[in-house]
């Protein structure tokens, strides 16, 4: 018998790029804490147990205003983006649409649903443009310097535009590099912890890389996700950095991962110069002060605990095949 009081609602996420390294944490951490989520796909491609698919794409504004309509979330996620930065060129129009202007329909979908949604946008420090080995922060001026990033800034001052002028609470999570072993090995870290854990196996002997003096800050991604999450738990929304303020060069990472497993790894190592990006030998550090004062969120898995979990998976998921 019901005693008349009223159950509060479960709440609800919408996760866009649900199949993704980010999607793949965040799903996990919002399941545990009792939230229904909801991941957007293109495809029929299976979603992680818990997830409920919907069909959609940031390209197709109905089928967002459609899966918003069916699951009527509290929260809105927004992962979803052609994320490899070398390969944006292959495409630019369509790179530019997808990570801009699907954002764009996005806040258009929300704006037109009347619901109080929360939003998260995965923006990127490539938005920045090359890096200047100084640390870059929320007041850092944009120069997108590929498609990708070009269509990362648009998104993300479309976000800034919706909370602005149309009092959305809407922000952007500023994503420096974060790794982890669901990285796919087209990235440098994943394709390093990788050949370890093949040459440790005996499966290969070395690894192909590009500049080994390129710079980057580094975290674990579960970590990053929760950023996220703590973003859209404040009490007003913003733009935040999410970084380590720390950096370290390929070459540390390669050390690194090598050492794991009792291997030296200059004998290892083969150097392709065709891999090299212009600008890499220069550091790109995030400054996460502002975040930490206002959320208390702080990146705290080590570089060197990063390559080794990513390492370590590796050799188990060799060991599966």
């Amino acid at each position: 018998m019901s005693s008349g009081v009223s159950e509060p609602r479960v709440r609800r996420a919408l996760v866009t790029g649900i199949s993704g390294q980010d999607g793949h944490y965040l799903a996990g951490q919002l399941i545990d804490d009792g939230i229904e989520v909801f991941g957007l796909t293109r495809s029929d491609a299976p979603v992680a147990a818990g997830v409920q698919a919907l069909r959609g794409d940031l390209r197709d504004a109905s089928s967002l205003r459609r899966a918003i309509d069916a699951c009527r979330p509290d929260q809105i996620y927004n992962l979803a983006a052609a994320t490899f930065v070398p390969g944006s060129w292959e495409n630019p129009g369509e790179v530019e649409d997808v990570n801009g202007g699907g954002v764009e329909r996005l806040i258009d979908a929300i704006r037109a649903c009347g619901l109080p949604i929360r939003l998260c946008h995965a923006s990127s420090a490539e938005i920045f443009g090359p890096p200047s080995g100084k640390p870059q922060d929320e007041h850092t001026e944009l120069a997108p310097a590929s498609p990708y990033a070009r269509g990362k800034a648009r998104a993300h001052r479309a976000i800034a535009a919706a909370r602005e002028e149309h009092g959305l609470f809407a922000c952007s999570a500023i994503l420096f590099n974060h790794e982890s072993p669901r990285r796919p090995t087209r990235f440098v870290t994943r394709k390093i912890a990788m050949a370890v854990a093949r040459i440790h196996r005996g499966l290969g002997d070395h690894v192909t890389l590009g500049s080994l003096e390129a710079s980057r800050d580094w975290g674990y991604a579960p970590e990053y996700v929760a950023a996220m999450r703590d973003m859209l738990a404040a009490p007003q929304p913003a733009d935040y950095v999410v970084a380590t303020g720390r950096s370290a060069t390929v070459a540390d990472f390669a050390r690194l991962a090598f050492a794991s497993v009792g291997l030296e790894w200059r004998r290892h190592i083969r150097f392709d110069a065709s891999l090299a990006r212009p600008g890499d030998s220069l550091a790109r550090i995030g400054d996460p002060s502002r975040i930490a004062k206002d959320l208390g969120w702080r990146a705290t898995t080590s570089l060197e605990d990063l390559v080794r979990i990513m390492v370590d998976a590796d050799l188990v998921l060799l060991d599966k095949w």
